[in-house]
């Protein structure tokens, strides 16, 4: 994986175990409805996975913990 850097992705999730769980949520999402957050033309990637890792890196998708 080239882009998103993984430090730049680290730096919104806390772990990399919770950033596949989130990604792989968002990807399944992206299928089921086909609605993006960016415009087409903004991303990078193709692939569903891709496009939800340069979401969470632009701050589209917010990380919510419980304790907050």
């Amino acid at each position: 994986m080239i882009y998103p850097s993984i430090d730049k992705l680290l730096n919104v999730v806390n772990s990399k175990y919770e950033l596949v769980h989130i990604a792989a949520r968002r990807s399944k999402e992206i299928t089921a409805t086909n609605h993006l957050q960016l415009p087409a033309n903004k991303y990078v990637s193709k692939k569903n996975i891709g496009r939800a890792l340069e979401e969470i890196a632009e701050g589209t998708i917010k990380v919510k913990y419980n304790n907050e």
